[in-house]
């Protein structure tokens, strides 16, 4: 039971991630790389104060460091540059259907044995999503946003396979966030084309990236070493009904037929990975 709370937590987190970063950014109250940028220095600061109350130093191997802070970098820049178009539950469907395809693609690629249920649902998942990002007039989704929304798929899925091998969540995540804080950097002093800055957006970024992701995050870590990674990919695909409904709420955004046949769709592929039997 603690653990599927935890679960639950951790999903709640990512869905209110897509809410925040698309008020923030699609409302025009932080540029995009802006708000990416606080958002990883805001969840180092946490991290790294809760690394000081228990004691601990917020270390780890170089290498363990390039991989969890580049591909958590790649993430944030995709997710924040997308946002500046893409709606939240939209945005949350496209992000977390890359991270399942990438990671159940990567189990397959590494000798994880799926049975042919499996494949349907993997396939019946990936029609899902590409049917609500095929633009058409009723909803509008650009090759751009669609493109860095996937980018930040797989940075994300990078991340999670990493998180996998880890043995102090809180330390890592602390290390993650420190380098990818380093990292974000260079790209919001070559990329931002303007500076956008308002109370409630920073408010906005520091929530996103000081609770919903540096603890959210930290919390993810601790989980995934219990999950394997097509159940840890496909469980994440319930972020984006949890983001639909937090963005009728809170954003007012429209859900039509389309995203709702998609979301089913992308749904009921995953529900197809999960309890089909493995092949033997």
């Amino acid at each position: 039971m603690q653990l599927i709370a935890l679960i639950v937590v951790v999903l709640v987190a990512f869905a209110a991630n897509s809410v925040l970063g698309r008020m923030a950014i699609g409302g025009g109250y932080m540029d995009a790389l802006g708000f990416g940028l606080l958002r990883l220095a805001s969840g180092a600061a946490m991290l790294v104060f809760l690394c000081y109350l228990r004691g601990a130093v917020p270390r780890q191997p170089l290498m363990s460091s390039l991989k969890g802070g580049g591909s958590l970098t790649l993430y944030m820049i995709g997710f924040c540059l997308a946002y500046q178009g893409l709606d939240a539950g939209l945005g949350a469907l496209i992000l977390f259907g890359v991270v399942q395809i990438a990671m159940f693609g990567w189990g397959a690629v590494t000798g994880s044995r799926v049975s042919p249920g499996q494949l349907a649902g993997a396939a019946i998942a990936f029609a899902g999503l590409a049917y609500v990002i095929w633009p058409d007039e009723s909803l509008q989704v650009t090759f751009r946003d669609a493109l860095l929304m996937g980018m930040s798929g797989l940075g994300w899925a990078i991340y999670s396979l990493l998180g996998r091998a880890q043995g102090d969540p809180l330390v890592a995540t602390s290390v993650n966030f420190i380098w990818a804080t380093v990292m974000m950097l260079p790209f919001v002093l070559i990329l931002q084309e303007s500076l956008v800055l308002s109370e409630l957006g920073l408010a906005l970024a520091v929530v996103s990236g000081a609770i919903t992701s540096g603890l959210g995050y930290a919390l993810w870590y601790r989980v995934l070493p219990q999950l394997q990674p097509a159940l840890a990919a496909t469980i994440q695909l319930s972020v984006p009904v949890i983001a639909i409904l937090g963005g009728v709420v809170f954003l007012a955004e429209p859900v039509g037929l389309r995203l709702t046949l998609g979301t089913a769709a992308v749904l009921g592929g995953i529900a197809l990975v999960i309890w089909s039997p493995k092949r033997l």
